[in-house]
């Protein structure tokens, strides 16, 4: 079938970089956790190595690694959990009983920054690192992108692997918000532009993101922080593609596209496209239809 020649994409030069944020997982191992893979984790191993004591011992950064030989503890091998082979069954993990979880040997857990060592820590939620660290910008600027995206409950340390799909996806939200977009210097989501440019860099633009039922799990009160989010993005010059059903997200979208008329076999047609307020009076669009409700409910 010849393509129609109105049929014909615009605008796309503009785009300087595509995320996908979608729910794979971030990892499939314990030794993946919240903490590295956004990446402050560095900043906190680095703090730990300044401690007179783990000075006087000799400690770097990478002591208080659980990736590390020096630092781990040697019968987890850093996982806090030991590996069991089953016969004719899945492999089963069970607790260190050596470091009783702790993933570290005794001698970095000596070590100890504001009366806490680096297991204690890792065991923080982000609510309660967000206190902890305050002083620390570093640190507490990826802590507030985590808890801006909803995910203040989620501990530093929690295993990858225990991360439902919507929480994987707004890790990688925060990775993208705090990346500084292709070598630009990173600047806390929802700083003002003076704050990028104290720090020596403009904050990025003009890129494109698209996020895959980013809502799912969220509490109603969670999902506004998320729009939130979203709008700080698109304020930064971003654009923003969202694949949702939640109506607390598709009535904030400057425009909406509402695919159907049913699922399956009966649906992949555009039904409506436009504004919510737009959609809402489309009588043929069962979103629409649903969205005119909800628009009544807050006027």
């Amino acid at each position: 079938m010849a393509p129609n020649p109105e049929d014909r994409l615009s605008g796309g030069e503009t785009i300087r970089a595509v995320y996908e944020v979608d729910q794979s997982p971030i990892g499939r191992t314990p030794r993946s956790v919240p903490a590295t893979y956004v990446g402050f984790f560095d900043e906190i191993r680095r703090l730990f190595a300044q401690v007179p004591e783990a000075r006087m011992r000799g400690y770097s950064p990478s002591r208080f690694s659980f990736n590390s030989a020096l630092g781990r503890c040697p019968a987890c091998e850093g996982a806090g959990v030991v590996k069991l082979t089953m016969s004719f069954l899945p492999p089963a993990f069970v607790r260190c009983e050596t470091c009783a979880a702790s993933r570290f040997n005794r001698e970095t857990l000596d070590i100890q920054w504001r009366g806490k060592n680096i297991a204690q820590v890792l065991e923080f939620t982000v609510a309660e690192a967000l206190d902890f660290f305050k002083a620390i910008p570093k640190i507490r600027h990826p802590l507030e992108a985590l808890r801006d995206t909803g995910l203040d409950y989620v501990k530093l340390g929690q295993t990858s692997p225990t991360l439902s799909g919507g929480e994987a996806q707004r890790l990688k939200l925060v990775t993208h918000l705090l990346s500084g977009f292709k070598g630009r210097s990173a600047t806390r989501p929802g700083a003002p532009p003076e704050a990028a440019a104290d720090r020596g860099a403009l904050p990025g633009s003009g890129s494109l993101f698209l996020l895959e039922e980013p809502t799912i799990g969220l509490h109603i009160a969670d999902v506004r922080r998320l729009v939130e989010v979203l709008h700080r993005l698109v304020d930064a010059g971003h654009s923003v593609i969202v694949i949702e059903h939640n109506l607390d997200l598709i009535a904030e979208a400057d425009w909406v596209i509402d695919l159907g008329p049913e699922g399956g076999d009966g649906g992949g047609r555009l039904v409506a496209a436009g504004t919510p307020e737009v959609l809402a009076q489309n009588r043929r669009s069962h979103t629409g239809r649903f969205l005119r409700k909800f628009l009544a409910k807050d006027t």
